[in-house]
Order: C-alpha cells, then structure tokens, then sequence
C-alpha cells in the first residue's frame, strides 16, 4: 500500500539528507520525493511516497521523529489532494504536430516549447492522469520525459497548524 508523508522540518543544510538516509539504512525505497520551503523560511516541507504496510509506515515515523531537525511527522491519508508536475518531449514532425496539440488540449495542458522536430509540454495533475497523458504521446516518439516529485495536501479542513510549528522551531533558536 503506498503512503505520503509530509514532514516538517528545520530549513538546514543536510537534512534532507538525514532523512532519505534512514530510508535507506532501513531498507525503504523511496518512490517519490519533493521538498521546499513553506511560508515560514525557516521551514521546509518534504513529502515522501513510500509502499509499504501501515507497521512500516509507523515504524518510519517514529524513527523520523527521533531525529533532531524533524519538527512534525504526518501520514496523509487516501482523502487527499495529490499533484506531479512533468515535461514531456515529444518528436514532432509538421505532419503530426496537430494532432499533438489537440491531444495536450484534451488533457488541458499546455505546450511550452516548440522546435522543428519536437515538442515539449508541461503537464501538473495526479500521477494516473498524467501517465494516461504520457500513454497517448508514446506513439509520437517520447524523446524525454522529466517529473518532479508528488506533492500533497490533505482535503478539507485538517491541516498542520504552522503557528504550532513556528513556535517549535523559535524555541530552538
């Protein structure tokens, strides 16, 4: 079973790597990683994708939390909102370029660059939209495809109180 985890921690060199590193000494793979920052600079949000049972997935947190930078530790549940960003470049001849466009539409996505043998689009949206996008531009010759890693919030009003956060990280300070 696949699982998110966001994870909040203290916007410092190095932990990113900490943190992909215990997946590593335990043995997890990671399917997907994407870090930033949130609205407060001194916090960075990272969410990981991860299969595994809810034991494994336990287990990861609370390792998590023994590490020092790692401020908060959150499963996201199935109830949520989940996009990935992707480039897709496609070879593209006069004759079929049309027919590519009209397929990027359908998907509401948009071209970002056009040359004479290629095309190159962006498209944001779930994973299984964007691999049916992916799917319908293989026949064109895909040249290149390149994805950021998911990202994901929660539905609804659950979210993780920043202002909580804050007051944890300005008491390290």
């Amino acid at each position: 079973m696949k699982h998110v985890l966001a994870i909040l921690v203290e916007n410092r060199p190095g932990v990113l790597s900490k943190v992909a590193g215990l997946f590593g000494r335990r043995g997890f793979n990671i399917d997907s990683l994407a870090v930033g920052t949130t609205d407060h600079p001194d916090i960075s949000r990272i969410t990981i994708a991860v299969t595994g049972d809810e034991y494994l997935v336990e287990q990861l947190s609370k390792q998590l939390n023994k590490l020092i930078d790692v401020i908060k530790v959150s499963n996201i549940g199935d109830d949520c909102v989940a996009r990935e960003l992707i480039l897709i470049k496609v070879h593209a001849s006069p004759a079929t370029r049309n027919e590519i466009v009209e397929i990027v539409n359908i998907f509401r996505q948009k071209i970002v660059d056009i040359t004479k043998t290629s095309v190159t689009v962006e498209a944001t949206g779930d994973i299984k939209k964007v691999e049916a996008l992916i799917e319908m531009l293989r026949d064109f010759g895909v040249k290149e495809v390149v994805k950021t890693g998911m990202i994901a919030i929660d539905r609804g009003a659950k979210a993780i109180d920043i202002k909580q956060v804050e007051k944890k990280v300005n008491h390290y300070e």
